[in-house]
């Protein structure tokens, strides 16, 4: 299969392609920055380009470009690859569990409402998005990932000088809800979704066992035999990221990953201990 893959340079691209690459396929990568190249004789499109989140606070500037690099880069590729004499078979494009904003205790899964907020906007706007592809008769697989778990980027990298130090501990009262996956599930993910052809629309891309912050924060402490008792207000996180802190840190979403669940996805890292462990290298005692 020849498979285009924006977005290559990032965390999941640039663990997907040596990964689809290595099971046959042919890549053609391209950066966030790049332009299109030309689309037309790709079997698939692999869709995960967009503006980082988490670079800094949420200025109304940045939020313009938060939402355009999504929703507007993606109606523009689906609408390319529509008026192409053979387009490709299905597009697999990236949203996020921010779909269904601060819920609680709530478990979500795919048929659940989005959320009021920000980011649930931006990735309502996101998977709408894609219509122009779905109307043209395109299987299209809208992936919902939680926080991707990597040492060498994204969260679990940011969090890790402070847990090595001692000076980990919960964010805000440790209550809201962590849905996650591992780096390798998340590609593994996408690689499924090229290859099953029963899989489309909205897909939770989370671990079936998601974890309060309190637990995940203890979890870690463990893997790294550090203590982690020391928190993070959530005043002092509004105070420094606004309105970011309270869509990233301090929303609570319990999601279920009911369609690969139904279609017999097999985790390699369904337990956090057992994915922290892996992805640090730390073995059990």
């Amino acid at each position: 299969m020849k498979v285009l893959l924006t977005g290559a340079g990032g965390l999941v691209g640039g663990a997907l392609a040596p990964l689809l690459t290595g099971i046959g396929h042919s890549i053609t990568r391209v950066s966030h920055l790049q332009p299109w190249p030309e689309l037309a004789g790709h079997d698939a499109v692999v869709h995960l380009a967009g503006e980082n989140i988490a670079a800094g606070r949420w200025t109304p500037e940045r939020k313009t470009r938060i939402r355009d690099s999504r929703a507007q880069m993606t109606r523009q590729l689906c609408e390319t690859v529509t008026k192409l004499a053979s387009p490709p078979r299905v597009i697999v494009c990236a949203s996020a569990i921010g779909y269904y904003g601060n819920r609680g205790d709530e478990i979500l899964r795919e048929e659940s409402a989005a959320g009021a907020d920000f980011l649930a906007e931006v990735c309502r706007d996101w998977e709408a998005a894609t219509k122009p592809a779905v109307d043209a008769g395109i299987r299209v697989v809208n992936l919902r990932f939680g926080v991707i778990l990597s040492a060498t980027g994204g969260a679990l990298a940011k969090m890790l000088t402070p847990f090595k130090l001692g000076l980990g501990g919960v964010i805000g009262d440790g209550r809201q809800w962590m849905s996650w996956i591992a780096l390798d599930d998340a590609v593994g993910v996408i690689s499924n979704a090229l290859a099953n052809e029963t899989l489309r629309g909205p897909v939770n891309v989370v671990a079936p066992q998601p974890l309060t912050n309190r637990e995940f924060t203890k979890t870690l402490g463990r893997v790294l035999r550090r203590p982690a008792v020391f928190p993070l207000p959530a005043f002092a996180l509004q105070w420094t990221f606004g309105e970011m802190a309270d869509a990233l840190l301090l929303s609570s979403q319990r999601v279920e990953p009911a369609e690969l669940s139904a279609g017999g996805y097999r985790f390699r890292f369904p337990e956090l201990e057992g994915a922290l462990r892996h992805l640090l290298g730390k073995q059990a005692p």
